[in-house]
């Protein structure tokens, strides 16, 4: 490499003969770096200064594989540093590791991300989906279940944060290290193997990145090259007032441009080098705010439209989704005072829902509530939200999964299991995204924890109830060709009888035969025979779906629901025909026409 010739890039920069180092250290008095290259010497590789606070150096005979560190001097502070831009850790206190993106053969892969309105998620944690219950699970054990998911009808992953966290056990959301993949689940290979897979078997993987605070433990950021300003984070982060999050004084400072550089960096390997299909951004509230509620933090919200402009631009086709939860339609929007994400988590779905569902008695359910959430949209598109009742959040910190908060002492009973289906029926029937928690599909019970491995042994004593989420994905996907109708944005909310706590809704994609699916949903402990609803139109309507079945569960009563035929009138429910039908208690049906 000629002398003169300077790379471009942060971090180790591999080159012929050795590699390229930069880091940002505008206060540092000298930096160098030091690794199993130069035996740990601290001055055998000094940088330059280039001005604007970057320093750079080139180490011959450096390469992938060896471990480094940058050393910083700031008056009388030494300071040995990770990289900030390091791609692998040895560890979250370790040394960084030279790491090279372009050696892994991706054998011709690429994206694989369905459309949006086709898309039904499995949000799953790393660390805890270990099939033999030990240790803490990795990148090849989610592998070693992909057939397992194939197998229930799920088509993307959305996988909880994988960036380097203090520990082998978390939930994700402490990044120590945002450039490196967890080691304890792998490294970075192992994560491409996984996603390489996935790929090769029909799925997308979604990954959730943390950029409203980072640590705050195990943070070789936080006051990085030696200066801060009232005894706060530094050059990385705010020194003031801004800088408090619930999870510690460790917001960026999203106004300061090489911090700008280094998140939206960070979004755009995640898309480019590991060949992810889309991000989920945690928390976006605090990125746009200080205390989580409002929008005075304009750089952090602007940074947002940085990533999601240049995802929309230079990775068409890919998703990103914000857990912003407010339920303000700019966070999806694309005029210049949105955020432009392509959805958001809806808490106008899940917390109406999740109270209907687990409400002690019958007279606290409310109908009008479930119907607003089934309709509810941003700007006009129901594809523009993701919609749950169980997520890694809904089911932690105060809350419980579904089953355990209906019947907390019974948690595998009639009521729980009744109830949380209905619940999994109205996500995977309602317009949006659906999305399940991991377990969900085998009543998995009690909280989340990352060191509370999923209970496999439940996948085969609930294989019922796992059989039922499989038969709603199988629908919801239009799979049998009869109910295209789910994956369409029409929807008509005809019959909602708050006294039998009864509620009817059409879906459709173009209407016709094989499309237009109709919903009944009865959140009462009665039974209802012969009970009127109008239809969309005359004929025979198909019974595709009853939650009541007993192939789902012994505890179920089997009820006599069948086809219904519908007559043509006018005047029932503001429809075209009528038609009488049988509904167990806690039960949803879905009818539709053969195309």
């Amino acid at each position: 490499m000629a002398e003169h010739e300077t790379l471009a890039g942060m971090g180790a920069i591999i080159t012929d003969g050795g590699v390229a180092f930069r880091v940002w250290a505008p206060h540092a008095d000298s930096v160098s770096v030091m690794g199993d290259f130069n035996e740990w010497s601290s001055d055998a590789n000094p940088l330059d200064d280039e001005g604007h606070g970057y320093w750079y150096g080139v180490v011959e005979g450096a390469e992938p594989g060896h471990e480094y560190k940058f050393h910083l001097t700031n008056g009388d502070q030494v300071l040995d540093r990770i990289d900030p831009y390091a791609m692998q850790v040895t560890n979250s206190v370790g040394n960084g590791v030279i790491y090279d993106h372009d050696a892994f053969d991706w054998e011709g892969d690429s994206a694989h991300c369905p459309p949006h309105h086709e898309l039904v998620i499995y949000e799953m944690h790393v660390g805890s989906f270990n099939p033999d219950g030990g240790g803490v699970g990795g990148f090849h054990d989610v592998i070693d279940q992909l057939d397992y998911l194939k197998e229930l009808g799920v088509n993307a992953l959305q996988i909880m944060p994988v960036a380097e966290f203090a520990g082998d056990q978390s939930w994700g959301y402490n990044p120590a290290h945002i450039f490196a993949v967890e080691s304890a689940y792998g490294g970075p290979d192992a994560f491409k193997t996984l996603i390489k897979t996935a790929h090769a078997e029909g799925f997308a993987v979604i990954l959730d990145v943390v950029y409203n605070h980072f640590g705050p433990s195990d943070l070789d950021l936080w006051q990085f090259d030696g200066w801060s300003d009232n005894g706060k984070g530094g050059i990385y982060f705010y020194n003031d007032d801004r800088s408090a999050t619930p999870w510690g004084d460790t917001r960026p400072d999203y106004g300061r441009e090489e911090v700008r550089r280094f998140i939206h960096d960070n979004a755009m390997m995640w898309l480019r080098e590991y060949h992810v299909d889309g991000l989920r951004l945690d928390m976006t509230p605090y990125m746009r705010s200080v205390s989580g509620g409002g929008f005075e933090l304009e750089e952090g919200f602007g940074l947002m439209r940085w990533i999601t402009d240049s995802m929309r631009s230079e990775y068409p086709g890919r998703i990103s989704i914000a857990e912003d939860l407010h339920g303000h339609d700019r966070i999806v929007g694309t005029e210049d005072f949105g955020a432009g994400f392509h959805a958001q988590w809806d808490a106008e779905f899940v917390h109406p829902v999740r109270h209907a569902i687990t409400a002690m008695t019958d007279e606290e359910r409310s109908l009008a509530s479930i119907a607003d959430a089934i309709a509810h949209n941003y700007d006009g598109d129901p594809f523009r939200r993701v919609v749950y009742t169980e997520s890694h959040d809904e089911v932690a910190n105060g809350s419980a999964r579904v089953p355990h908060e209906i019947d907390p002492g019974n948690a595998d009973g009639w009521f729980a299991q009744k109830r949380s289906t209905v619940g999994g029926a109205l996500v995977m029937t309602s317009p949006g995204i659906p999305m399940i928690f991991q377990g969900q599909e085998a009543l998995e019970g009690g909280w989340f924890s990352d060191d509370d491995p999923l209970d496999w042994d439940r996948i085969e004593r609930f294989r019922g109830i796992t059989k039922l989420y499989k038969d709603l994905i199988d629908l919801r996907l239009n799979r049998g060709g009869v109910t295209r109708g789910l994956t369409g944005r029409g929807l008509n909310i005809y019959h909602v009888n708050e006294a039998d706590n009864v509620i009817v809704f059409q879906r459709w994609l173009d209407h016709g035969a094989g499309d237009d699916v109709v919903v009944v949903v009865n959140l009462s402990t009665e039974t209802y025979t012969d009970y009127r609803v109008g239809m969309p139109h005359g004929g025979l309507w198909k019974l595709r779906f009853n939650s009541d079945a007993r192939l789902y569960s012994s505890l179920f009563g089997d009820f006599d629901s069948f086809d219904a035929t519908a007559h043509d009138d006018t005047g029932e429910d503001g429809m075209g025909a009528h038609a009488n039908i049988s509904i167990a208690p806690y039960s949803v049906l879905i009818y539709s026409q053969d195309a």
